[in-house]
């Protein structure tokens, strides 16, 4: 029996995001591109549809001031990209003048941002992002296949976890088109730990909210219980996935994410939740004690000790740095103190690996492509012009939505922690799970409190 279109095309959504989670989150210039083209024909080939299409123009009606604003904001990173009079560009960012004046330029047009390549492929990420949401919001609207989509993500955490266990076990050889850089811990289908156990956080997340409930609102379907087994083991694998990543920010946020939880069922006070809470509670034991144990969770502890050189690192200037070794409270401070230097307009996407080539050149032993801080890469990326545009996306989408729930509560929690302490927000699987997490908010179907 052949399937129905519209699973069909739920079918195709889940399988283009299946793709990003294995070749590195979707991380390289040629899967942004590849990513760009197959989401377009996708979008294309749905408003063709008219319920699709009826849909669709009641989204960006409902949400016509956040679609305005982010619009916007696309149209300023072509601005960042585009090659402008030189003259201009001493008006606009005389920084990037500056250095176009050293290096002896006799051009007479060039681009505000410093890395015109990385700023064409940060532009068509967003541009991805945003045809993403509205497909995801244009299929995934009742919660049946809400609950397809957490039921999803908790497998595909599970995938990821379980290739990466194994290659982890044997080695961490290089495959696909991962060049694995991490042999002491399990980074699968990523090129870094702490994207990795990003990724599955996201994923856990999904499973514990599937589980939460799937009994209060799929009380008619008769396979909840097996439904339910699946999730469980899923989320087995998922934990084994975020303790072998050996990640201190991943491993903190899990272990935190579970204690919120519990936290929320212990004062809810609904005994309904009680097995819950039990579920959870086990989580704790057997999955992070006793499988940390058995997997080396002696490792973990051990590079929570180096904390301290981390955190002493921000006391340190870019000189000293220069001669010894690059840490992430160095390049946290040499990004803040360098987007001040282009505070309007930014230094555009993919701006800071050639801050960092030209500010560290005598350093050989390390190299930075991203701060370490998400946050204020952003800021230094976008500018205070593109980072108003897209605050003001953000707050416009949300301002009419019942986005007061706990589950957003936590998803915000991750959030602020990625964006200060990571650079993990800045791979497009990671974006992407953020962004259509973030927009799950059940106003035409339910209200899951």
């Amino acid at each position: 029996m052949l399937l129905e279109k519209k699973n069909l095309y739920h079918y195709i959504f889940l399988i283009i995001i299946s793709l990003m989670v294995i070749f590195n989150g979707g991380n390289f210039n040629l899967y942004i591109q590849f990513n760009f083209i197959i989401v377009s024909i996708f979008f294309l080939v749905i408003v063709r549809q008219k319920n699709h299409l009826a849909n669709l123009k009641n989204i960006i009606l409902k949400n016509r001031s956040a679609f305005i604003f982010y619009s916007l904001f696309l149209g300023f990173l072509v601005f960042q990209t585009i090659p402008i009079p030189i003259e201009w560009l001493n008006v606009f960012s005389p920084e990037k003048y500056e250095i176009l004046s050293k290096l002896e330029f006799n051009g007479k047009f060039h681009s505000i941002s410093l890395n015109p390549i990385g700023s064409y492929f940060s532009l068509l990420n967003y541009l991805t992002l945003f045809l993403y949401l509205i497909i995801f919001k244009t299929l995934f609207y009742k919660k049946k296949n809400i609950f397809k989509f957490y039921y999803f993500l908790t497998f595909a955490g599970a995938f990821a976890a379980s290739v990466a266990i194994y290659f982890y076990l044997i080695g961490n050889p290089d495959f696909l088109m991962i060049k694995n850089i991490t042999k002491s811990a399990a980074t699968g289908f990523f090129i870094n730990r702490t994207v990795f156990s990003c990724f599955l956080i996201l994923c856990f997340f999904s499973g514990i909210e599937y589980l939460k409930n799937i009994d209060k609102y799929r009380k008619e379907e008769e396979n909840n219980f097996f439904n339910k087994i699946y999730i469980r083991f899923f989320i087995l694998l998922i934990t084994i996935g975020i303790i072998t990543s050996f990640s201190r920010l991943g491993n903190f946020l899990f272990i935190s994410l579970i204690i919120l939880y519990i936290l929320k069922e212990l004062f809810n006070g609904s005994k309904k939740n009680r097995f819950f809470l039990i579920s959870l509670i086990l989580i704790v034991i057997f999955d992070v004690l006793i499988l940390g144990f058995y997997f080396g969770s002696e490792k973990l502890i051990q590079r929570y000790s180096f904390l301290h050189s981390d955190i002493s690192s921000y006391s340190l200037s870019a000189t000293e740095a220069n001669l010894t070794k690059i840490y992430r409270g160095t390049l946290a401070k040499f990004a803040f103190i360098e987007f001040k230097k282009f505070i309007f307009f930014g230094y555009g996407g993919g701006g800071f690996e050639y801050l960092f080539k030209v500010n560290f050149i005598n350093l050989t032993t390390n190299y930075a492509s991203h701060a370490h801080s998400d946050l204020i890469e952003f800021v230094g990326e976008f500018g205070l012009v593109g980072l108003t545009l897209i605050t003001l996306s953000v707050m416009s989408y949300y301002t009419n939505k019942k986005n007061y729930l706990f589950k957003n509560f936590l998803l915000l929690y991750l959030l602020i922690f990625i964006l200060i302490f990571d650079f993990s927000f800045h791979v497009p699987i990671i974006q992407l799970l953020f962004i259509l997490l973030f927009s799950i908010n059940f106003e035409r179907s339910d209200n899951f409190k």
